[in-house]
């Protein structure tokens, strides 16, 4: 099996972001969802982005938010890649000028598979739990056995995920990557370097 990818969202300071570059994260999120408790402001992102070294994908993260609004963060923000992760139509991802991940919130009787094949042209489709009125970040872990084992694009798994359990999370799933947040903090938004260091550990030895 091909090595899984690692991603740590929620980085809100320069620190952490060169942490996880450090411990060999894939890709960084930095959220632009101001009800977040892990939400950055321009000026932050911009500081955390300047301070990455190489290779590491830099992902913005937005919850139904205007076209105008993504906008205005790609005109002053170099992000590599969008994840979409509220109820966002194919139409309303498309045409931002950046490759995107969709997320979608798993539940029992959704139809990923179907879900999947709406968002023909995300580079990939980013499993979470679903939590009534909540849109990510929750903590909480989804049944694994509810995700098809063939689905049209590369599966990112998230929700609940830690250095614990992230071995078996990837040996249910066989995703093309993990993305982990409250799984690796100290508090919200305030990434635990050992915790970080633990994670990427676990994914790389499963």
């Amino acid at each position: 099996m091909a090595a899984v990818r690692s991603k740590i969202c929620g980085i809100t300071r320069v620190e952490d972001a060169l942490v996880a570059a450090e411990a060999g994260a894939d890709a960084i999120g930095l959220v632009f969802y101001p009800p977040s408790p892990r939400a950055v402001t321009l000026r932050q992102a911009q500081a955390i982005v300047a301070a990455l070294p190489p290779f590491v994908t830099t992902v913005g993260l937005f919850v139904n938010a205007s076209r105008c609004d993504v906008g205005e963060i790609l005109d002053a923000l170099p992000l590599d890649l969008l994840q979409f992760h509220g109820d966002e139509t194919p139409a309303d991802c498309d045409g931002h000028r950046r490759p995107y991940i969709k997320a979608l919130r798993v539940r029992s009787g959704e139809d990923i598979a179907a879900r999947c094949l709406e968002y023909r042209n995300a580079s990939g489709i980013l499993l979470d739990a679903y939590v009534p009125g909540v849109p990510g970040g929750t903590g909480e872990a989804f049944d694994w056995s509810l995700v098809p084992r063939l689905l049209s694009k590369p599966v990112i798994l998230a929700g609940g995920l830690n250095a614990q359990n992230v071995h078996s999370a990837i040996a249910r799933v066989a995703p093309y990557a993990v993305d982990v947040s409250g799984g690796v903090e100290a508090g919200k938004g305030l990434k635990d370097a050992g915790k970080v260091r633990a994670f990427i550990r676990a994914v790389r030895g499963a």
